[in-house]
């Protein structure tokens, strides 16, 4: 494991802890189905960006039909998981991982049908050169179905949603809906479709947060150690104040390559 992996065996397990076998981000396999409403991926190549430890790429084939699906991530542990998982599903004929580094994605124009992302994208720090390259490798007709976490205005961040974002100790690069939507029109995306999940996750987070602090805080510590689940409730506490708010604005963002 290289020492810039964000993701380590720990916290995998954690988070797979809170949001499900194979997650490293909210709401399983129903969230899944919201981001890829009126998206059929029956017979298709998928690419997922930020495949995480695999749980996605198997739903995809095994669940909704996909051809292929082509995960892409940038840390050793996340794609050692996902082919772990791909394997223990039978499916590694169906699901390919690749590491990638951080750039354009090494794909030829025109290679996918889907370009589906979740929770992955706030990692890319260029929205306008990340759409531009999902429109090029998607085939004419083909679609963008993503859920990614936003910042609700162009100005930097408050004070809260600072603390916030250093508490997670991640990269997050949150562009608001606003330039989002600018960056999937710039590109040539028609259709172009941006959900609000504000609501839905503040209280989701705030169920999370109740969770680690409740009743079954010490299972959490004995299974995770005491100081990393103090840790974690601290950045929940900032993360359900940053969704109050409503300065944290997930949303699911859809769009079209013209045919």
């Amino acid at each position: 494991m290289s020492d810039e992996d964000l993701y380590d065996t720990q916290h995998i397990d954690f988070l797979e802890e809170m949001w499900g076998e194979g997650f490293l981000s909210p709401g399983g396999m129903e969230e899944v189905a919201r981001v890829l409403e009126g998206v059929d991926v029956k017979g298709k190549h998928v690419m997922d960006i930020g495949c995480g430890s695999g749980a996605i790429a198997v739903i995809l084939v095994r669940d909704r039909g996909a051809a292929h699906v082509t995960g892409i991530d940038v840390e050793d542990p996340v794609c050692t998981a996902a082919r772990a998982r791909a394997e223990a599903a039978g499916l590694t004929n169906k699901i390919g991982i690749v590491k990638v580094v951080p750039g354009p994605f090494p794909f030829e124009e025109g290679t996918f049908d889907v370009v589906f992302s979740k929770d992955s994208i706030l990692h890319i720090p260029d929205k306008t050169a990340m759409a531009a390259d999902a429109f090029r490798v998607l085939k004419p007709g083909g679609q963008f179905a993503a859920s990614d976490w936003l910042i609700s205005h162009d100005a930097e961040p408050s004070q809260e949603m600072a603390d916030y974002i250093k508490s997670e100790a991640l990269d997050f690069a949150m562009a608001s809906p606003k330039s989002y939507a600018k960056a999937m029109e710039d590109a040539g995306f028609v259709d172009i479709e941006l959900v609000n999940r504000n609501r839905w996750y503040a209280k989701v987070a705030a169920q999370e947060h109740a969770e680690l602090t409740g009743p079954n805080r010490a299972r959490w510590e004995e299974r995770h150690g005491k100081d990393f689940i103090a840790h974690q409730i601290g950045t929940w506490e900032k993360l359900v104040g940053v969704l109050k708010k409503g300065e944290h604005c997930p949303h699911h963002i859809r769009g079209r390559k013209p045919s």
